[in-house]
Formats: structure tokens, C-alpha cells, sequence
């Protein structure tokens, strides 16, 4: 049961330093890096309230299962000890995913289940480009 929970916290750690990553990336204007940085535990919840939600597709749950898998995984395709691209990999997943995501269930649907800012709703859907 240790082993789950220390593989769940380094996942959620993966997942910041992915979103932060991303966030440098895409760099957002003004104030806007801040604001998207406090996105994780938004998001979070977005993907728990869509996995646990029995009238989404099937596809969409196993999609963010298998995200979660990814990142908790001490495995990646590119070693994390390499500096930059380490992380790019995980970035590269965890955008893919969210952006199938944000299509298949609808931009909509997802803004209706968003308990952040609209501010932070839109950095979300300027990294994902949907």
C-alpha cells in the first residue's frame, strides 16, 4: 500500500513539473503564468470528476486511467534524469490526453465541470489548442 501512495504522490509531482514545463512553453501573457500555475488542483479535480462520472464515454475514462498509470509508472519512454527532455515526454502525454479529452467530451461540458477561474479554464484550453 506504501508503494501505491509514494507511486501517486510522484505522479502528481510528474504532473506539476509537466504543467510547468508546458506553461513555459506556451508562455502566457501577463499575470496569466501565475494564475495557470495554481491550474493543477483544478485539473485534478476536473479528471477525478470525469473518471468517476458513469455517463461519460468509456474511452474518455480510460483515457485519463491510463494518464494517471503513465505518470505514476517509475518507467518513461525518456528517462527523467536527462535534463529538459526527461520531462518532455510527460508533458507531450499529458497534453495529448487532455486535448483528446477536451474533444471528446466537449469544451462545454468540460467549462460546465470547471471549478477554477475562467482565467485558468482558458490557459487550459491555450495549452490543449482546443
Amino acid at each position: 500500500m506504501r508503494e501505491v501512495v509514494v507511486s501517486l504522490v510522484a505522479a502528481l509531482a510528474v504532473a506539476w513539473l509537466a504543467l510547468v514545463v508546458a506553461l513555459l512553453v506556451a508562455r502566457p501573457r501577463g499575470g496569466a503564468l501565475t494564475e495557470s500555475v495554481r491550474l493543477l488542483p483544478d485539473l485534478v479535480r476536473l479528471v477525478k470528476d470525469l473518471v468517476t462520472d458513469r455517463s461519460q464515454p468509456a474511452s474518455v475514462r480510460w483515457r485519463l486511467v491510463a494518464l494517471a498509470a503513465y505518470l505514476a509508472l517509475p518507467f518513461d519512454l525518456v528517462p527523467d534524469f536527462i535534463p529538459v527532455v526527461g520531462y518532455a515526454d510527460d508533458v507531450v502525454v499529458v497534453l495529448w490526453t487532455l486535448r483528446s479529452v477536451l474533444r471528446r467530451v466537449g469544451v462545454e461540458e468540460c467549462r460546465r465541470r470547471w471549478r477554477g477561474t475562467d482565467d485558468g479554464f482558458d490557459a487550459l484550453r491555450r495549452l490543449t489548442r482546443v
